[in-house]
């Protein structure tokens, strides 16, 4: 069995890479390609890093999507432009806690963008649960080495989260029947791209899971239950 590992790696290595971004004709590669810090990481952290930023490119996508459906989040959230909630969700200078929030993170920030009585951004709640989940599922880090033990029930228990959260975000409604975010359901307006980026990210989790788990000879134990009626799972 050991010797299956490498391949299965270097799977994993070339499918996540070549959905990056590659360097234009004439553009300089950055040091920062290969760093000094990678003679401490496994094959496995490195690919799982991988993962973490193109998921987390993904719920940046994800986000300007919902804005540009919901734009009445924006003033919500008491930003004056979409450029400025996304800079407060991913920029530089990402703000780490939301005074909306009130400290709630990972499936309870998104239970909020579904409360009727929430009165904050249900956009910035949704996302920054995802994105929260997402870094608590590979051990509260973005940056992984030899020492740090991933768990792949845990990433399995990401995918099936990630399922229940893009099922509530097309589905649950308030008291009057309105959808709490417009995503696909806007009028049957046959723009499946949420579908598509609901896909790949819980496609990226379940396939990040068995990696780790045949890397380490584990097992993953498969969850079955109804979409509609289920809980998130603690991670």
């Amino acid at each position: 069995m050991g010797g299956c590992r490498v391949p299965i790696v270097l799977l994993a290595c070339s499918i996540l890479l070549a959905c990056q971004s590659r360097p234009t004709t004439g553009q300089a590669v950055r040091a920062s390609q290969f760093e000094i810090d990678a003679v401490a990481k496994s094959d496995v952290d490195m690919v799982a890093e991988t993962s973490i930023d193109q998921s987390l490119g993904y719920l940046r996508e994800l986000a300007r999507k919902l804005y540009v459906r919901n734009p009445d989040q924006l003033q919500r959230g008491r930003y004056k432009t979409r450029a400025a909630a996304m800079n407060a969700l991913f920029g530089l200078r990402r703000l780490k806690h939301y005074p909306d929030l009130q400290g709630r993170r990972s499936s309870a920030a998104i239970r909020l963008a579904f409360d009727e009585n929430y009165p904050g951004d249900r956009v910035a709640a949704f996302v920054e649960g995802m994105r929260t989940m997402l870094i608590d599922g590979y051990g509260g880090r973005s940056e992984l080495y030899l020492h740090n033990m991933l768990d792949p029930q845990k990433l399995h228990y990401l995918a099936r989260n990630y399922e229940i959260a893009f099922w509530k975000l097309e589905h649950d409604h308030d008291p009057r029947g309105r959808l709490y975010l417009f995503s696909n359901s806007l009028e049957g307006s046959g723009d499946l791209s949420f579908e598509r980026l609901a896909g790949k990210l819980i496609a990226l989790q379940d396939y990040m899971a068995q990696v780790v788990a045949d890397s380490g000879n584990r097992r993953i134990k498969n969850v079955i239950q109804s979409v509609a009626s289920a809980v998130f799972f603690p991670i």
